[in-house]
């Protein structure tokens, strides 16, 4: 069980985005101060089995940026996961949706990843699984894009605390 105050990624098989997600944002807060840096990131699917390895498009891709995820295997969102984090980024409004009916009770802090974006800027990430690489280096491009908003969106919450 992940530590109290975790940050929880979240996506549909727990295989492609929230993996991708995950290991961006835990190479983002790696540089920041602390607490942000001691916070640990993990991932979870709405929809999954535990075990299933993550996706190779999506180690490649990351591979790409100098982040390996090849280790990372599936977990379904469980509520002791929910109720552990300090803050819950789903990729689209049904992951939102999802845990906002699962949740007994819901996540306080529950976002999309790319919600803190500018309002013209798309804020639901699509699901590359099954497509070419290029699909999941898009996906890639589309979160590291959000990081520095998810970032400084922690670092309002970690004050709070």
């Amino acid at each position: 069980m992940p530590t109290p105050g975790h940050i929880l990624v979240v996506c549909t098989g727990n295989i492609c985005r929230s993996p991708m997600a995950e290991g961006l944002l835990r190479h983002a807060l790696a540089g920041q101060p602390e607490p942000l840096k001691s916070l640990k990131v993990i991932s979870a699917g709405v929809a999954t089995a535990d075990g299933v390895p993550v996706s190779e498009n999506s180690v490649i891709a990351l591979k790409k940026a100098g982040i390996d995820i090849s280790g990372h295997h599936s977990r379904a969102v469980t509520q002791e996961l929910l109720d552990g984090a300090l803050a819950v980024f789903g990729m689209t409004e049904s992951h939102r949706s999802l845990i906002q009916l699962r949740g007994q009770p819901a996540p306080r802090h529950l976002y999309l990843f790319r919600e803190f974006l500018p309002a013209s800027a798309e804020h639901e990430i699509g699901d590359p699984y099954g497509g070419p690489l290029k699909v999941y280096e898009a996906c890639r491009d589309e979160l590291v894009e959000a990081v520095p908003s998810v970032v400084a969106f922690l670092k309002t919450l970690v004050v709070q605390k």
